[in-house]
């Protein structure tokens, strides 16, 4: 039986279930939530159902949005030219926050992982290729899936699909971040920092 009313129970399951979150910040958020005056707590409520009902994938570029297509794809300045290829949505907005990058997008929503029963056919590799194909604007693919094994496998792949169109293919740069320390880097990193190495101009 549980030492819980059952609508706490409840309450403290539903939030365990949220990734990185255990069973003692589950009931530590759930105490918060209770303590919150009741327009509050409508608020966070109304959010999260607003945010299920009302946001949708965009049929183009597969990134999160309320209106189909997204507003990057429907913004004219952009550089039709160029597509960058990320694992999540919130890859897009990290690439965005540093203001730099001024192509497209395309979300794949997940990696080839063949441990955990994923393969390129469950995620949206096909409309890729598929966008790539039927566009004669887009002449450089840059792969920034993360720096660990099913990312760089699912680049591979990726630009083994790819690079038979003639579409220049290219790879974020990975290594040894600023501010970091070369003791504390591990070998892998250390290795491809030395491999991807330019010259000082």
């Amino acid at each position: 039986m549980s030492k819980y009313p059952r609508p706490l129970d409840r309450l403290i399951t539903e939030l365990a279930k949220l990734p990185g979150i255990g069973q003692k910040t589950a009931q530590r958020l759930a105490f918060h939530i209770l303590s919150m005056n009741g327009e509050s707590a409508m608020d966070l409520a109304k959010s999260i159902v607003d945010a299920k009902q009302q946001l949708r994938y965009c049929s183009v570029c597969g990134n999160l949005t309320e209106e189909d297509p997204c507003e990057i794809c429907s913004d004219s300045t952009r550089d039709r030219s160029c597509v960058c290829v990320v694992e999540s949505p919130r890859d897009v907005a990290a690439i965005e926050r540093m203001r730099e990058y001024k192509g497209l997008y395309h979300v794949l929503h997940g990696v080839i992982s063949p441990i955990d029963g994923v393969g390129p056919n469950d995620i949206n590799m096909k409309q890729l290729i598929v966008r790539l194909r039927e566009s004669e604007e887009i002449k450089e693919v840059i792969l920034a899936t993360n720096p660990n094994i099913e990312g760089e496998a699912t680049a591979m792949y990726a630009a083994k699909l790819i690079k038979p169109s003639g579409i220049r293919v290219s790879r974020i740069a990975h290594g040894v971040p600023i501010g970091g320390d070369l003791d504390y880097t591990d070998d892998v990193t250390l290795s491809i920092a030395m491999e991807s190495r330019r010259e000082i101009p």
